[in-house]
């Protein structure tokens, strides 16, 4: 790597900014005239680039997909022709992501939340509990949360909303409409990844009717809102019930929410089984 490379990419991991580094890691036939082994490109989220694969056009099309690796948080090995055609083989570039930890915003301070914030850590998440009642959202009572924030969930998504991305979830543990329709529009503005809302199916359709008649869109919320939220695996305790949360943010992160495990919005009848 250059000296150049190099220091661009160090200053980006010295400033927990994301970064993308492209490397050549095989070619062959023709592309050997166009691209040589090793050869990087380091690949910032406004989409400039430092470096070069070798080929104009193989840059651009390496940066397009390296801006989809940095916003999905994944490592991947790409194959392009000599000019970064599709459906061919003769240049492998491997996509290595740098990026601070996918957040977990968990909007309420209530008894569900610290086992949440405990799982959501284990997975590597920076969690944030934001909750307007000062008594309740405090650090004595989420001691392993990165950051606990006494505003209302529709100023928080204002100011932080625009930094989200798929790789982000939200999680609405109020049920209490004064709460959470204000948290989950805020959230639908933003490109997170994960909404989901805590309550029983009842509570689920009384929410369903306010956020219509704030001015949701119905198949936004089809396609968005996990509610009842988590994966329907028996979940009781507050523990269980942060487990079966966060395995549904997993398998809608990875495209297997629907058929892997039935989520609770999909199912009928009592929550809890006897």
């Amino acid at each position: 790597m250059s000296g150049e490379l190099y220091r661009e990419l160090r200053s980006a991991l010295l400033g927990d900014e994301p970064v993308v580094l492209a490397t050549v890691t095989s070619v062959e036939g023709a592309a050997r005239g166009h691209t040589a082994l090793a050869a990087k490109l380091v690949v910032r989220p406004d989409g400039r680039c430092l470096g070069t694969l070798g080929d104009e056009e193989l840059d651009r099309i390496a940066t397009r997909d390296a801006l989809a690796a940095l916003d999905r948080g994944v490592m991947v090995t790409r194959h392009y022709g000599p000019h970064g055609e599709a459906r061919r083989a003769e240049v492998a570039v491997f996509i290595e992501v740098f990026a601070p930890p996918a957040r977990l915003i968990v909007f309420g301070a209530v008894d569900f939340t610290r086992a949440l914030v405990e799982v959501g850590k284990v997975l590597g998440f920076a969690v944030t509990v934001c909750d307007p009642r000062p008594v309740f959202a405090t650090k004595a009572r989420f001691p392993l949360a990165d950051e606990v924030v006494v505003e209302w969930p529709d100023r928080y998504m204002d100011r932080i909303g625009p930094e989200l991305g798929p790789r982000d979830a939200v999680c609405v543990l109020t049920h209490d409409t004064k709460f959470d329709v204000p948290a989950i529009l805020g959230t639908l503005r933003t490109r997170a990844g994960y909404l989901g809302a805590m309550g029983s199916r009842r509570t689920h359709e009384q929410r369903w009717l306010r956020l219509l008649e704030a001015g949701a869109d119905e198949a936004e919320l089809n396609e968005r809102l996990m509610s009842p939220i988590g994966l329907d695996i028996g979940a009781r305790t507050p523990e269980e019930t942060a487990v079966a949360i966060c395995a549904e943010i997993v398998a809608v992160r990875t495209g297997r929410a629907e058929g892997f495990v039935t989520p609770l919005r999909r199912g009928a009848g009592a929550i809890h089984r006897s």
